[in-house]
């Protein structure tokens, strides 16, 4: 299974009234996932979750800050918000802010473009391979 920490363990553990929530190690820090949804970040022990429109407003009006980090020189910004402190010590107010984070989760998964299928080696192989051309018994 991946490396973990005590403080995911502990995040996991105060979100079960959100259902089957599971974290996968991923860039330095740890994917959230309920029910196989990617809904929250957790990056040098803070939890962020996902925002969007519709929900950023609840993070904004408390000045929970988003989610940061720089890539060559230069801070890029994703759509992913501090949980409250509060909320890291009261299941219920968690369970509130992570249902939060797991709607947005939805809303970008409804409106995500369907990826294109990929071309299995086979398909691949059947495309760059010339046709034969049909002989005719003489």
């Amino acid at each position: 299974m991946g490396k973990r920490n005590e403080y995911v363990d502990y995040l996991l553990e105060l979100m079960q009234p959100l259902g089957h929530v599971t974290a996968r190690p991923m860039f330095g820090g740890f994917g959230m996932y309920a029910d196989g949804l990617f809904f929250a970040i957790v990056v040098n022990d803070v939890l962020y979750f996902k925002v969007d429109d519709v929900n950023r407003g609840q993070f904004t009006d408390r000045k929970l800050d988003p989610f940061t980090f720089d890539m060559k020189g230069e801070i890029k910004t994703m759509n992913y918000h501090r949980c409250p402190e509060e909320a890291l010590e009261n299941p219920v107010l968690m369970a509130e802010w992570g249902k939060s984070g797991i709607a947005a989760a939805m809303r970008a998964q409804v409106h995500r473009r369907p990826k294109a299928p990929r071309k299995t080696a086979a398909k691949k192989a059947a495309v760059s391979r010339p046709k034969r051309k049909k002989t005719t018994p003489t």
